[in-house]
C-alpha cells in the first residue's frame, strides 16, 4: 500500500489509441495522462465501490508548495519518532480511501516509517471514469513537481525516503524519485509509465522494484524491456517483476484484480522497502 525514510507510488500510460505522439517527443508522466482520451483504457477501470473507510492513525496534514498554495497529504505516523519516510502515490483516481487506508497499512507492516500519501489533485477525487480521466489530465506537471517538492520540504533534508505508486502514481513514484536526490533510498514502480532517458536515469539514488503485467496494453513488455535497457545504461539497480496479469491487477476494485498476483506483488513491495530503508 513502502534515518527518514520516504516512499512514493505512482503508474503513468504510454500513448493515445489514435492521433498520439511519438513516445520520445513528449514526457513519460505526460503520455501517460494523455490515456484518459483513450476509451479502452477508461473502461478497465471499475468504477471503485464505496469504502466507507475510518482512518485508525492517519490525518491529512498540509504544507507550503510556493506561490501562496498548499500541498495536501494523508500522513500516517509512526508509534515512536523516526526520520524514514515513505511517499505513497495514488492512481488516477486520486486521493480516496483505499489509498488512505492502504497507506495505514504499508506502515503498520514496515514497521519504522511514517507514511505520507500526497495529493498530487489538490483535493479531488473521482469516483466516475470520466472524472478520474479528466483530472488526471488537467493535473500540470509543473503543480504536481510543486507538491512533490513542498513535501520533501516538509519531511526535511534528514529524511530517508523510499517512494511508491500505482499507475498514474507508478510513474510518479520514479519521478519523485529522482526529485529527491540522495535522501532517496527506494522506489517502487507499479505499472506506471517508467523514464527512459538515460541521462535523467543517471541522477537516480537508490534501488528500482519495478512491478509490471505481461498482458498490460499500455505499459507493455516492450515500454518495461525499454525501461531495463536505460537503466542498465544509466549503471542503476532494477529489480523487475513481470505478472501473467493486467494493468492495474493490484487494485481490488478493478476488473482486472488479480488476488495472488496482487499478493505476492505487495510482499515484493515490503521486502524491498524493508531492506532499503530501515537501515
Amino acid at each position: 500500500m513502502k534515518t527518514l525514510l520516504v516512499t512514493v507510488l505512482i503508474l503513468p500510460l504510454c500513448a493515445l489509441a489514435q492521433s498520439k505522439p511519438s513516445c520520445c517527443s513528449v514526457s513519460s508522466t505526460a503520455q501517460f495522462a494523455m490515456l484518459g482520451a483513450d476509451e479502452k483504457f477508461r473502461m478497465t477501470h471499475l468504477e471503485p465501490i464505496p469504502l466507507n473507510f475510518a482512518p485508525e492513525q492517519g490525518k491529512f496534514v498540509t504544507f507550503p508548495t510556493g506561490e501562496g498554495k498548499e500541498g495536501r497529504a494523508f500522513e500516517v505516523k509512526a508509534t515512536k519518532a523516526t526520520a524514514n519516510y515513505v511517499f505513497m502515490i495514488h492512481e488516477w483516481w486520486g486521493l480516496n480511501e483505499y489509498i488512505q487506508r492502504e497507506a495505514e497499512r504499508l506502515q503498520k507492516e514496515i514497521g519504522n516509517v511514517n507514511v505520507l500519501a500526497l495529493d498530487l489533485y489538490d483535493s479531488k477525487v473521482a469516483t466516475t471514469r470520466e472524472d478520474a480521466a479528466k483530472y488526471m489530465n488537467d493535473a500540470k506537471e509543473d503543480r504536481i513537481r510543486a507538491i512533490v517538492k513542498g513535501a520533501f520540504e516538509y519531511v526535511g533534508a534528514r529524511a530517508r525516503v523510499g517512494t511508491v505508486g500505482w499507475c498514474f502514481g507508478g510513474g510518479w513514484s520514479l519521478q519523485t524519485a529522482l526529485m529527491g536526490g540522495k535522501q532517496v533510498a527506494a522506489c517502487v514502480v507499479y505499472y506506471g509509465m517508467p523514464e527512459t532517458d538515460v541521462e535523467v536515469l543517471r541522477t537516480l539514488n537508490g534501488p528500482v522494484l519495478g512491478i509490471f503485467a505481461e498482458k498490460d496494453g499500455w505499459v507493455t513488455p516492450a515500454k518495461v524491456k525499454e525501461f531495463e535497457d536505460a537503466m542498465g545504461k544509466a549503471k542503476k539497480k532494477l529489480t523487475v517483476k513481470m505478472y501473467d496479469a493486467d494493468h492495474a491487477f493490484a487494485n481490488p476494485s478493478n476488473p482486472m484484480f488479480d488476488k495472488q498476483a496482487a499478493s505476492d506483488a505487495h510482499k515484493r513491495t515490503i521486502e524491498f522497502l524493508k531492506k532499503n530503508l530501515l537501515k
